[in-house]
């Protein structure tokens, strides 16, 4: 799939900050960012910051059980009741 590169004015960019940024992080997009016509700053995604499910299941392969997870839980689960009514 082929990222777009974006020519964007600082006003736009202002405007729509959290839209480029998505578009930045999710659609690995490169955003130019122009004032008065004037190319200043290139954003970009930074390199290796990709996550796949391929990776990811590398990863947890990686990783090594935790002995202590169910006595966790089972702590949790123990100390999780429902608030006493203040009205009763």
């Amino acid at each position: 799939m082929a990222h777009s590169v974006l020519r964007i004015p600082t006003t736009e960019l202002s405007r729509h900050f959290g839209d480029y940024l998505a578009r930045i992080r999710f659609g690995h997009d490169t955003v130019i960012v122009l004032k008065n016509n004037t190319p200043v700053a290139e954003l970009r995604p930074l390199a290796g910051r990709e996550c796949t499910i391929g990776s990811l299941f590398g990863l947890l392969g990686e990783t090594p059980p935790d002995p202590e997870w169910a006595t966790d839980v089972e702590a949790v689960n123990t100390a999780d009741y429902p608030p006493e009514n203040p009205w009763g």
